[in-house]
């Protein structure tokens, strides 16, 4: 069977390739309806990764957020119809300890293998999760939220001392799911989020205390911190976390930089501080994430960082949507209809 494969071939340049789906009795076959960006997606959209990782990466199709209904499903374990979120990490061989996807031969669509913006996707059962119940536009950002719980899991799993105050740096998408999966995990601690933009900040109602990340005050400390910042934001964002975090605190560092970034391991060493490296999920985080948006008011909560639905029935509307991302304040989810 012929597929329809929408494939960034070069910047801003997107085109329509066939590629034959698997129809093996292990493959479970969905239609995604519902998908959302990304800004790795919007790196690759604009050309802003290095032009040798471009050319080994390219061409391919983005977006590894998306929702959508299976159509063909001979393992038996999802009726046709039945609404899922697809998981995008393929993972490799195993090792003992290591998470799937920290594997660096696991596979992960949307970079450098085709993602989600196809006609149908064919994907081992284990990759699919239902969601059926759950509002579409919520689960388009399941892999988002997914994200939030895998970094928190790996935070309990780290963390030594008292869990009272918990900063989150970062007044966007990923410092939103993290400060909300932290309050609903740690219902007791005092969860503060840093950031530079007042009217994101006003949005975090479900946060104790918000911050300009210019005017702490001078006694302000917290236990523990995640950096959710990315970009340049990092070297600012890690080092006032590291100016500020009480000692032997854990630093979950989840912001992706293009660029090297100096932090004062002098203080670190001092503080006798623990950095962890948090990226992307696995299956239990998805699981989780399902059942926290089947949670009541969650989905609600999760509403308030959806920014725009922009419906898709032509490339054109892929480049639309992709351009109103730029300006869209946090999440762009596209109502997939190709």
């Amino acid at each position: 069977m012929i597929n329809y494969v929408y494939q960034l071939i070069a910047p801003r340049t997107i085109t329509v390739k066939y590629k034959a789906l698997d129809l093996s009795p292990d493959r479970v076959i969905v239609r995604p309806d519902y998908m959302a960006i990304c800004h790795a997606d919007q790196r690759y959209y604009k050309g802003e990764r290095d032009a040798a990782v471009l050319k080994k990466k390219l061409p391919m199709a983005l977006i590894h957020e998306a929702t959508g209904r299976v159509v063909r499903d001979p393992t038996g374990h999802f009726s046709v119809g039945e609404r899922v979120v697809m998981i995008p990490n393929q993972p490799g061989t195993p090792l003992e300890g290591v998470y799937p996807n920290y594997l660096r031969d696991s596979r992960f669509f949307s970079s450098g293998y085709d993602g989600f913006m196809r006609e149908l996707v064919d994907l081992p059962a284990d990759r699919v999760v239902s969601c059926e119940g759950v509002d579409p536009v919520q689960a388009a950002v399941s892999e988002f939220i997914s994200v939030a719980f895998h970094a928190v899991a790996r935070f309990e799993r780290a963390v030594q001392t008292p869990v009272g105050r918990i900063g989150v740096w970062g007044d966007g998408g990923l410092g939103y799911l993290v400060s909300l999966v932290l309050k609903h995990r740690f219902p007791e601690a005092k969860i503060c989020v840093i950031g530079l933009d007042e009217v994101k900040l006003s949005r975090f109602t479900h946060a104790d205390e918000t911050y300009n990340s210019t005017a702490l005050p001078g006694d302000f400390a917290v236990d523990h911190a995640f950096e959710c910042c990315g970009g340049s934001g990092c070297y600012y964002a890690g080092n006032q976390v590291i100016d500020v975090i009480r000692p032997q605190g854990v630093l979950m560092l989840m912001g992706v930089s293009e660029k090297e970034v100096p932090y004062n391991t002098r203080m670190v060493l001092e503080k006798g501080l623990t950095l962890v490296g948090c990226s992307r999920s696995d299956r239990p985080d998805f699981e989780a994430t399902v059942a926290f948006l089947r949670a009541p008011g969650m989905a609600q909560r999760v509403a308030r960082m959806i920014s725009e639905v922009v419906e898709v029935h032509s490339i054109d509307d892929i480049y639309r949507a992709f351009d109103r991302d730029l300006t869209n304040p946090f999440k762009t989810v596209l109502h997939w209809d190709l």
